[in-house]
């Protein structure tokens, strides 16, 4: 994205007019540029000084009478559904942004651009071409506290790579640049075998520092790229003014720890030389979405990582993060080869956890079709999901062969303190989830004036399940409502038919024990149960979000093979409408039985 369209000239400009206001403003480009009547195109050297050009004189540089307009450059074939959305108040909230972009459609992707603005910059990627022009049609020059939104075009690079199948074909991104083969390349056929290396290393070094890392001319980072087989970015623009600046190594694991023990010495040898400091602490930057499995329950995880690797290890507290920086701060002390060994288990834990998720997630996408992970933020920015197996993505989709799929309501409880959290100042926060998600969320009355849990209602099709749902529970561990060592784990109820109740169960509570196995979460249907008006008894789901979503998605893959059936001609079974099959015998301990879960207070 280093080529620039320059609009808005008048016809009175030449190249020498602009080659003047370039070097005036000491933003560099290479080549000529090329005019045409009434606009021009020129090349930066790079993303980041084409992103400087357009903050630079975009709408803020006459010329011959007419303020310039500066985009990125995008051919036609490439103006699909991915937007660009500068000049943005620093301080808005992410769930503000959210809900205005969700006016015009849905929102797969938005992600944070790093630069020296003062104001900031998202690129969006929307679900179809029309959403994205509807959202440039009416954001582009839209006041914003008191902030005029400047839209453009980006290019979409996969709406030429990807044949017939167009934007707006439900397609999931695949890979990123450095992630693996696109959907639809010719190795796409596989699962790849290193899903981790998605995940880059990434370091936060003290900014004075980082010139000795870099090396006269680059030398040194050259160096440590050719022999760790690694790609590196130092993010010197990031933060200006900021004490610690980002570096992202991609590789392999052995690449990546390679690479952070020869940036590590030379951190000591440049304290040593400067005598700037007499300790030198290795900074990890992780995923909030990943901290908990590596803490682990009650800090153990860690601690046997600090007693393994003779080091002590803190992490940045919950408090520090922004929803445009969801990073926590893994610091560990020790000599260096301390370090280093603790690096390898720490990410060792951090990409076990990323390819968990993806596991699990990747069940979610075979039962809900066109469900996009990228738009909610769960995983880093800087790493790619992988693309779905090839074939068909609907098969064993309960939803598939439907039209559009059915509303579900899910009851989600939560801690009683945590309602204000939820619905936000005025109402503010649950009217924007709402809007995101494409859902109906309520909070229902308190049972009683001591109750503990609120149960909120979310009303939606699947997807939106998925949104509303990852947004509470991402909101309560933002909010501290679980503690920094602690993972959300919330009950939540789902109705079904008496009559498929059986089916959740299966004989002996077979299938209800192999969905927990599955899933992770804990699945309790209670038999002491009475039908209520609608003859629907409750399932129970107590466990993590993805545990949770996968225990959910699984239970409505079983209650829509029952509707098939039952539209077929019957249920099959004896058992009548309002009774649940009996426990088998000896299976007093088994969870299909109990244990019998007491509606929380």
């Amino acid at each position: 994205m280093n080529k620039l369209y320059i609009g808005n000239l008048s016809e009175n400009v030449t190249p020498e007019d602009l080659v003047k206001v370039f070097e005036d403003c000491k933003i560099p480009f290479s080549g000529q540029f090329l005019l045409k009547t009434g606009y021009a195109f020129v090349d930066c050297p790079d993303d980041q000084w084409a992103m400087k050009a357009i903050e630079t004189f975009s709408g803020k540089v006459e010329l011959h009478g007419k303020r310039i307009e500066v985009e990125h450059s995008v051919p036609k074939k490439q103006r699909t559904r991915k937007l660009q959305i500068r000049n943005i108040p620093p301080h808005l909230q992410w769930e503000v942004l959210d809900g205005l972009l969700a006016q015009f459609g849905t929102v797969e992707n938005c992600e944070q651009v790093n630069t020296d603005s003062e104001t900031a910059v998202v690129n969006v990627t929307y679900g179809t071409r029309e959403q994205a022009r509807q959202a440039i049609q009416k954001l582009n020059g839209h006041q914003f506290e008191n902030n005029a939104l400047r839209v453009s075009y980006i290019p979409d690079e996969t709406s030429t790579s990807e044949g017939s199948q167009g934007p707006d074909n439900g397609r999931r991104s695949g890979y990123g640049a450095r992630g693996g083969p696109r959907q639809g390349s010719p190795n796409s056929g596989g699962t790849p075998k290193h899903q981790h290396t998605d995940i880059p290393l990434r370091l936060l070094v003290p900014t004075q520092y980082v010139g000795a890392i870099i090396g006269k001319e680059g030398a040194t980072i050259r160096n440590i790229t050719k022999q760790t087989q690694s790609k590196i970015d130092v993010h010197r623009k990031e933060n200006a003014g900021a004490a610690e600046k980002p570096i992202s190594i991609h590789s392999t694991p052995e690449g990546c720890s390679a690479a952070c023990r020869m940036i590590l010495e030379i951190m000591h040898q440049e304290a040593k030389d400067t005598k700037t400091a007499e300790e030198v602490p290795l900074k990890i930057l992780a995923h909030n979405n990943f901290v908990g499995r590596l803490i682990g329950k009650e800090g153990r995880n860690l601690k046997k990582v600090e007693q393994d690797t003779d080091t002590k290890i803190t992490i940045s507290p919950l408090q520090d993060l922004t929803l445009y920086n969801p990073e926590r701060t893994i610091t560990v002390k020790g000599s260096i080869e301390a370090c280093c060994l603790a690096e390898q288990e720490i990410m060792k834990k951090v990409r076990e956890a990323y390819d968990n998720d993806v596991a699990a997630m990747n069940q979610q996408t075979h039962l809900i079709p066109g469900l996009n992970l990228s738009a909610l933020g769960l995983f880093p920015s800087s790493s790619s999901l992988p693309p779905p197996p090839l074939g068909n993505s609907t098969a064993g989709a309960p939803y598939g062969s439907f039209g559009a799929p059915e509303q579900e309501t899910v009851h989600v409880y939560i801690p009683a303190q945590a309602v204000g959290a939820i619905i936000g100042k005025k109402g503010q926060h649950i009217k924007q989830l709402s809007r995101f998600a494409g859902a109906s969320i309520k909070i229902a009355p308190a049972e009683a004036p001591d109750s503990k849990m609120r149960m909120v209602i979310v009303t939606g099709p699947p997807e939106a399940q998925f949104k509303a749902q990852g947004r509470i529970y991402g909101k309560l561990k933002e909010e501290n409502f679980f503690g920094p060592k602690e993972e959300v784990k919330l009950e939540t109820h789902i109705k079904v038919a008496a009559t498929a109740a059986g089916r959740v169960i299966g004989k002996g509570g077979k299938t209800v024990n192999e969905l927990q196995n599955l899933t992770a979460a804990e699945v309790v249907v209670p038999r002491e149960q009475t039908p209520d008006e609608n003859d629907q008894v409750i399932v129970k789901i107590i466990g993590h979000f993805y545990a949770s979503q996968l225990a959910q998605r699984k239970i409505r893959d079983i209650l829509m093979q029952v509707k098939m059936q039952q539209q077929k001609g019957g249920l099959g079974g004896t058992q009548g409408p309002h009774q649940l099959p009996p426990a088998e015998p000896g299976n007093s301990q088994g969870l299909a039985q109990g244990p019998q879960l007491a509606r929380k207070k």
